[in-house]
């Protein structure tokens, strides 16, 4: 398995998403932040592997 920068990224969402909420993935109500991590994630999922958006998330997440 690749352990590719958008492997990585969304990850990272996830972890965070997970953290914020105090629950696995899902369910943020009404929390701008958990919002806009879900946010990002959709846009994340409409990405290709190596495009701008992928770069940008990363570098927004600190993703290395």
């Amino acid at each position: 398995m690749t352990d590719t920068l958008k492997d990585r990224v969304r990850e990272k969402l996830l972890r965070q998403r997970d953290e914020d909420t105090g629950r696995p993935t899902g369910g943020g109500g009404d929390d701008q932040r958990v919002t806009s991590i879900d946010e990002d994630l959709a846009l994340l999922d409409l990405a290709g592997d190596d495009t701008e958006i992928v770069e940008r998330l990363a570098r927004k997440y600190w993703v290395p």
